[in-house]
Formats: C-alpha cells, sequence, structure tokens
C-alpha cells in the first residue's frame, strides 16, 4: 500500500496477513501513538534538518545534531515538545523483519537496537549522507511498486540501511571498523543483558553464560573505552526503573520487586547511584516538567 499526505512525507507498505509493517515518514508523532505502540515498531530517526532535535527518552534528553542518526523501540518512552521537529523516521515491526531471527544477517542487536546502553547516536559525514539519501530515494520509489514482490524487495532495502547504520556504529563506538571478536563479546554482552537484567546482576552471571571469565569481559571492555560490564547491568536495570516509574503508577517498592530485588532499599541505592536521583524524586522531577510543557 502507498499513500501519501499533504505538507507531511508518508509511505507505508502493509501485509495484512502477515500483519508486517514498515513505514518512512517525517512525522515523528506517529512514534508515540497508540497503535504504533501496540505494533511493537522499532523506530530509526535521521536528523537531516539544520539544527539538532531536542527530545526526552525514558526521561533522559537526547540531542541529535543534524546528519545524525539514533534509534528507538516500542519499549521507549519518547516524548517532543511542540512543534514536532523534522525528523526522517523509517519504521518496522517485527512481522515485517526481525532483528533476532536475522541477526546472524545483520549483527545489529546488541549494537544498533539495545536496551541495555545509551541510544547508539551515528554521525554522518558528507560521503555517508549522500549514499543514505541515495538509499531513500529508492525506497521511496519502491514503496510506489504495487506488485507481489514489493515487500521483499523493501525489506532488502531495509536490512541494507540496518547493516550501514550498524556498520557506522561500530567504529563509532567501538572503534573497529569490521567485526572482531572483542566487539561480538560486547555486542553480545549487551543481548544478554537485555534478556536477563531481571534476574541475573553479577558480571559472573553472564561471564557463565559467554563461557568467559568476568576479568576477561571486563579487561575487553576496558579497552574499548566502554563502561564496565557491572555498570552497563545497572544502566539497563535504571532504564527498565525510568520506564515504569514514567509509564506506570507502581510504588518503588512495585518496581523493585519487578526488577528482581530483594529489597526496596538495595534498589533506590542503584537507581540514585545511576540517575543522581531517588525513584521518588525521579518521578516527582519529571511530572514538574511535565507540567511546565503543558502550560
Amino acid at each position: 500500500m502507498f499513500k501519501k499526505e499533504t505538507a507531511k512525507m508518508y509511505f507505508d507498505y502493509k501485509d495484512h496477513q502477515l500483519n508486517a509493517l514498515l513505514r518512512m515518514t517525517d512525522n515523528v508523532g506517529l512514534i508515540t501513538e497508540d497503535a504504533s505502540i501496540q505494533r511493537g515498531l522499532i523506530h530509526i530517526l535521521w536528523n537531516r534538518g539544520n539544527s539538532p532535535v531536542i527530545f526526552d527518552v525514558d526521561g533522559a534528553t537526547i540531542s541529535l545534531a543534524p546528519d545524525q542518526i539514533t534509534t528507538v523501540t516500542y519499549l521507549h518512552m519518547v516524548e517532543f515538545q511542540k512543534p514536532l521537529p523534522a525528523l526522517t523516521v523509517i519504521s518496522f515491526n517485527r512481522e515485517f523483519y526481525c532483528i533476532k531471527d536475522h541477526d546472524h544477517e545483520v549483527s545489529c542487536n546488541g549494537l544498533l537496537f539495545m536496551g541495555a546502553r545509551d541510544l547508539p547516536i551515528i554521525s554522518l559525514d558528507e560521503k555517508e549522507k549522500s549514499s543514505l539519501k541515495t538509499l531513500l530515494d529508492v525506497f521511496e520509489d519502491e514503496f510506489q511498486n504495487k506488485d507481489n514482490i514489493q515487500g521483499e524487495m523493501l525489506q532488502m532495502l531495509l536490512k541494507r540501511l540496518i547493516i550501514k547504520c550498524t556498520r557506522l556504529a561500530r567504529v563509532q563506538t567501538l572503534g573497529v571498523s569490521v567485526a572482531n571478536d572483542a566487539s561480538e563479546t560486547i555486542r553480545k554482552f549487551n543481548v544478554l543483558v537485555d534478556e536477563h537484567y531481571k534476574t541475573l546482576k553479577q558480571v559472573s552471571d553472564y561471564a557463565d553464560l559467554m563461557f568467559k571469565s568476568p576479568k576477561t569481559l571486563s579487561n575487553v571492555f576496558r579497552q574499548h573505552g566502554s563502561q564496565s560490564p557491572l555498570q552497563i547491568i545497572h544502566e539497563r536495570v535504571a532504564i527498565e526503573a525510568r520506564r515504569q516509574l514514567l509509564k506506570t503508577n507502581k510504588t518503588a517498592k512495585e518496581i523493585a520487586f519487578d526488577l528482581g530485588f530483594d529489597s526496596v532499599s538495595s534498589f533506590n541505592k542503584l537507581f540514585k547511584k545511576c540517575t543522581n536521583l531517588t525513584p521518588v524524586e525521579f518521578r516527582n522531577d519529571h511530572r514538574e516538567k511535565s507540567t511546565i510543557i503543558q502550560e
């Protein structure tokens, strides 16, 4: 299906039998609509404008400079101030392209799409910007082809975009141009933390899953100038805690229990270490900011 709206760039492909969706638009408001969240959409955001775009993700402020790309998923709570900024957004759901099932093809999980660390910020030089602009033009052409291989062609283009962004993220976050043992260790650690952070809180837990020693893991992360493995585990817990504090009315005690803590005091201590605020202070602070924005 193809649709183009006045004053807004909007293309989409839908396969109703599979419940698959791919969308390209500059209407960032669609990121936070309920229907999109229910579909489980993943979003690639590209600031193609001339000014930085400021927005909040899970209560943390993100500044996306011109010619920078980042990603958010259906797990994130994304808030844009009005007037809505101009961002090119490519969105897709698992039914269209499952990054987990196709990880052997694109190796993006734990690097481009991950919850264990801060959002990836990818900067484009002129050559990279031109290359991706050409790719978006091909996307636009393909959205208008209504034959029986359109979905397959769009999936190939999306895979190409993900691979390009993953390569750039690998260079810019890990300092390596091609995947090696160290970069794959970091990537797989991030994936495992994303899967098990509620039940596994120690580096040794993940070292066992990866058949490595905790010391080996720590050395790999230190050599790449990254956060330590323990910091990544704590940050992942704090990210989910922020989401629940913002999205739900759960008490700190209820959130602590959901995140696998034996006591609320242990949870409060970790949360404050990561955010410099207690859970109650964080929730109240965000409510005050939201009130100011609405006024």
